[in-house]
Formats: structure tokens, C-alpha cells, sequence
């Protein structure tokens, strides 16, 4: 199904947009901030077992990706 998102941990989450381009500015608790020249938002990702679809949809649209485009990362 497109567009279909698949649920991630936060630390696979940190690996498909490291892949995106974004790096890994500083990890503060357990959110990891990441950075991206050009793009004005910093990705705050949870530290969690599984990020809830609202907030992976959030940071999937502030990293300029599409759900489709993050599943292949």
C-alpha cells in the first residue's frame, strides 16, 4: 500500500535520516537532535522502543521525506 508508514524504534529512526543526510548535533536525555544544512527544523527523536505515528508522520514532514521515502531509507 503507498504511503503506508512503517513503526520504528527512535534509534532506527536516527539511522534512516542519518542515511537522509541529517547528522547527529547532540543527544540531550534521551532525544537525540539532528541537524541538516538548509532546513530550518532540528529533528528532536525519542529514545523509545516504538515512536507513536503521529510524531514519526511530524518528523517525517519536517525532514522534507515522504512516508514512502523514509520506508526505504
Amino acid at each position: 500500500m503507498a504511503d503506508r508508514l512503517r513503526l520504528c524504534s527512535g534509534a532506527d529512526a536516527v539511522r534512516k535520516f542519518a542515511r537522509a543526510g541529517w547528522t547527529v548535533a547532540r543527544q540531550r536525555g534521551s532525544h537525540v537532535m539532528m541537524v541538516r544544512s538548509g532546513y530550518e527544523y532540528m529533528l528532536s527523536i525519542p529514545q523509545h522502543d516504538e515512536l507513536g505515528p503521529g510524531l514519526l508522520r511530524k518528523l517525517i514532514r519536517q525532514a522534507g521525506l515522504t512516508a514512502d521515502e523514509f520506508n526505504a531509507l
